[in-house]
């Protein structure tokens, strides 16, 4: 069977028990604080089984494109290394919500496997779970009794917490699980050593390839296990494992879901892959690399294409991360000193069309980041490598930790390439210094998003929030639950309320703020109020963060302390006024994003957006600068629209095929429902899938102003503009510096002609002033090389010179370096009222003497209590004492 067959098989088997095939969520979480990427086919369900959200059906089906790089689940430094692991894998899963449990998963899996796919039931070994007694949990005897009507018992094997309790996390759904292991050793192997005592332990021909997670506990903030309101099933089967197994090979590397790509990668390197290469064999670094770019490729294309693209922080850092591990194996190991690492991603997307579209669509949008960001490693690459050789131009042969975690941070190099390098000039690598810089990083951005959160306090039955906003910016509500939260030293509670007009961020729209306040009143200090400062979505639940508000009494604010028992009867309000700037800034995004498809064709595809009171900012894909002129028609004709005063036609609960089929425009990387909402400003202009909140009609956005055009990364443009009363101030405050600017040059007949005379002429007047200073520095030249003092072979000249700025002095220093031999310089300045020093030393003197400008002229800016560096021949320094000039110039004779 051929991949595309043998995943088709499953989603046909399970289609069979009455399950509904769903597809994919994206594989970038957005509405989940405790996830970055979606690691597990039950991310997309994690609301249904913490019993938030209604299930869409009893019984689903799926494959789910995953990521696993970071946290709990990080696979990264395995992946190329072994056999079978990923960072971007498909996991084939069924689920039960409060339907069917152990009996039916258990006769299913193995139904599935040996009845559809035929694998030889001899070479299967299932796990169930053994109880953890510190746990309080009883061994999953039901789990065994099932699956001995099918395994001999000595293939039923006992597991621990560790392999045999799924946890998602710290917090979260979990329960006991049964594992199903292939032993796809030859018979010989078999014969001489039992696969039961090889499961689990990181055998790679003895590998998991399914696992029935039986849901049925809610791991609390302290630890505790709460029953979850009903009993799932949630399984998940590694594809590419299975694809390996059923193809009979015994590396997942080898089978038609890899194979393709690396075979294009060996041909264009002009290398053979080996697969059975091993470590110390001549090709095994290249067999590695080919694995790590085939698998590199399907992490960072999915990524991107689902709307992550690679950045300096958070999701797009890790992104960022995996791409310039790729780059660096073909790099380094594979000898291409062009990009390639692009040219992977069409035939990646023609491999999952038909299973992923969202690639196929994208395809070359993806291509064309993922080279730009190769095209900038590489350059980073070439510079880390100079600072490398600077480093060590001294004779310096071991690199310290600090310079390794720079060569790391500041040039991406991973640790291990630095250590290359190391070995190549016989040197080595301070690893526990490196390890304690890196250790100090992580704590300190540990520290900078710590989030505590206690357990939920629940003052009412149920989960499910009534969104009212689109029609209520205030209503009578009851708060659910509540807990308290700290975040850098600052509390704040989090509520849930049973109905509420706070819209919850998403689509780029912030979320609303504003005020709880109780119905329940106390006679000295009042009602119990709370600020709303945000509200959020997590897991499909509406989070408010409230500050409870102080009473106030004769000496000022106090603080509460909340009532025992908690009133739950409140009144919410939305801040009205931010509330009415939001709406004109998100419906001016939506004629932005129409006037952009118009303007600069239908490739314009939404990459982001920010919406909030002030402004609005809009992402998108183009792959040039948006000119001045382009610009100007897109003002046009969103002010157009604006003028032409089109009301809102707002659409709820429409089914999603029916809204795609009728034209409407939706954005990749979003996860829909069945029932969308569509927001539409002329059936012929704009109609979008949104959920965020809108103007009544496009008069109310009073007036659109473009107020920059950006890149954001390779193919993606951004445009920042504000309205309503933002653009009229913005308008007026151009207009008094239009104004004030012909007061300042007497009312000239033409500003811009004027303005460029006086620009004109300042840059002549900078010419002829820096044509002064170095005729000045000419003549210096002559008189300081008069000064030179012959100490041991060495011309010594330690001079305070007048000169304006750095590039004067520089130039002076290069100047006598010409007409003065074996040249060991120090200048200093006073620049502006700041301390300048500089060294230049003779290039022999730096071989023949050890000498080393940059290490030298750190010494000497403590005199001016400052810092600096350089190259072994030149270097500069600069500080705050200007006092300490003369002590400086002393103390570089003692270098000699």
């Amino acid at each position: 069977m051929t991949a595309k067959e043998i995943r088709q098989a499953f989603l046909d088997f399970f289609a069979s028990k009455g399950h509904i095939i769903v597809p994919s969520a994206p594989i970038i979480v957005k509405n989940d604080p405790t996830l970055m990427f979606t690691n597990a086919g039950m991310n997309q369900f994690k609301d249904v089984f913490l019993g938030e959200a209604p299930a869409k059906a009893p019984r689903v089906a799926d494959t789910q494109r995953c990521l696993r790089v970071s946290g709990k689940h990080n696979d990264l430094e395995e992946v190329g290394i072994d056999t079978y692991h990923h960072t971007m894998f498909e996991m084939l899963g069924n689920w039960s919500f409060g339907d069917y449990f152990k009996k039916e998963a258990i006769a299913w899996s193995w139904e599935l496997l040996t009845e559809v796919y035929k694998l030889d039931k001899s070479r299967l070994y299932v796990t169930y779970f053994e109880g953890d007694e510190k746990e309080g949990l009883e061994k999953d005897t039901e789990t065994y009794d099932l699956w001995k009507q099918y395994v001999p018992e000595d293939r039923i094997l006992p597991g621990n917490k560790k392999d045999n309790f799924w946890e998602m996390g710290e917090t979260g759904p979990c329960g006991p699980c049964s594992e199903i292991h292939f032993d796809s050793r030859p018979d010989n192997e078999r014969a001489e050593v039992s696969g039961a005592s090889l499961v689990n332990a990181d055998h790679d021909q003895v590998i998991e390839i399914w696992n029935n997670v039986f849901m049925q506990f809610n791991r609390l903030k302290d630890g505790s296990l709460q029953p979850l309101p009903n009993k799932h099933v949630d399984t998940g089967m590694g594809f590419e494992r299975l694809v390996r197994v059923l193809q009979g090979k015994t590396s997942n590397y080898d089978s038609d879901v890899f194979q393709p790509m690396i075979q294009f990668i060996a041909e264009k390197s002009g290398k053979k892959y080996n697969s059975a290469a091993k470590p110390g064999d001549a090709d095994w670094n290249d067999a590695v690399a080919m694995r790590v770019l085939a698998d590199h490729i399907r992490a960072i294309s999915f990524a991107i294409a689902d709307g992550q693209l690679p950045a300096s922080n958070k999701a797009g850092y890790v992104i960022r991360r995996i791409l310039r591990r790729a780059v660096r194996y073909s790099y380094q190991t594979l000898d291409f000193k062009e990009p390639f690492f692009n040219e992977l991603v069409p035939l990646l997307a023609e491999q999952f069309k038909g299973v992923f579209d969202e690639l196929y669509a994208q395809k070359d949008f993806v291509q064309k980041v993922i080279l730009e960001e190769e095209v900038s490693f590489l350059r980073t690459l070439s510079a880390g490598i100079r600072k490398f050789k600077e480093v060590t131009a001294g004779g310096d042969k071991i690199i310290s930790g600090a310079t390794a975690f720079e060569l790391s941070d500041t040039y991406g190099f991973p640790i291990d390439l630095t250590e290359l390098m190391a070995r190549e000039i016989c040197g080595s690598v301070d690893l526990e210094g490196f390890e304690q810089a890196l250790q100090g990083q992580k704590l300190r951005s540990r520290a900078a998003t710590a989030v505590s959160a206690g357990d939920w306090v629940v003052l009412r039955g149920g989960d499910n929030t009534n969104f009212v906003g689109y029609d209520e910016i205030q209503t009578d509500c009851d708060i659910l639950k509540y807990r308290k939260v700290t975040a850098q030293g600052k509390e704040q509670y989090q509520i849930v309320l049973n109905r509420t007009p706070f819209y919850a961020e998403g689509g780029g729209q912030v979320g609303d703020t504003g005020m709880l306040t109780s119905e329940w009143y106390d006679e000295q200090k009042g009602p119990l109020s709370f600020e709303v400062t945000d509200t959020k979505k997590e897991n499909g639940l509406i989070i408010h963060y409230a500050n409870l508000m102080p009473y106030y009494t004769q000496d000022g604010p106090a603080e509460w302390t909340l009532p025992n028992p908690m009133p739950t009867r409140f009144m919410a309000y939305v801040d009205m006024g931010k509330r009415i700037m939001t709406n004109a800034n998100h419906s001016a995004t939506h004629l932005l994003h129409a006037a952009l498809k118009e303007t600069l064709g239908e490739h314009v595809n939404q990459k982001g957006s920010l919406v909030n009171p002030d402004q609005l900012r809009f992402d998108f894909s183009h792959f040039q600068k948006v000119t001045d002129d382009e610009i100007e028609v897109l003002e046009r004709i969103v002010n157009e629209k604006v003028r032409a005063g089109i009301p809102l036609k707002e659409e709820r609960n429409v089914y999603y095929g029916d809204a795609i089929a009728s034209g409407v425009t939706a954005l990749f990387g979003e996860k829909y429902g069945d029932f969308v909402r569509v927001i539409t400003f002329d059936d012929k202009f704009s109609k979008e899938l949104c959920g965020g909140t809108h103007v009544q009609n496009t008069a109310e956005i009073g007036f659109f102003k473009i107020t920059g055009e950006s890149a954001v990364a390779a193919g993606v443009r951004r445009i920042e503009a504000i309205t309503s009363y933002h653009s009229v101030n913005y308008i007026q405050e151009e207009g008094r510096l239009v104004k004030n600017l012909k007061e300042l040059l007497r009312n000239p007949a033409d500003l811009a002609k004027s303005v460029e005379n006086l620009i004109e002429d300042n840059n002549r007047m900078k010419k002829e002033l820096e044509k002064a200073v170095l005729m000045k520095a000419s003549g210096l030249k002559d008189d300081l090389a008069k000064t030179a003092e012959a100490i041991n072979g060495i011309n010594f000249i330690a001079q305070k010179v007048e000169l304006p700025n750095a590039d004067a002095i520089k130039n002076l220093a290069y100047n006598l370096k010409d007409i003065v031999p074996n040249l060991f310089l120090v200048l200093a300045a006073n620049i502006n009222g700041k301390p300048s020093i500089t060294v230049m030393i003779d290039e022999a003197l730096v071989k023949e003497k050890g000498l080393h400008a940059g290490n030298i002229v750190k010494e000497l800016a403590k005199e001016v209590k400052g810092g600096g560096g350089g190259q072994p021949f030149f270097a500069t320094a600069g500080g705050s004492d200007v006092s300490g000039i003369d002590n400086a110039l002393a103390k570089a004779k003692s270098f000699l």
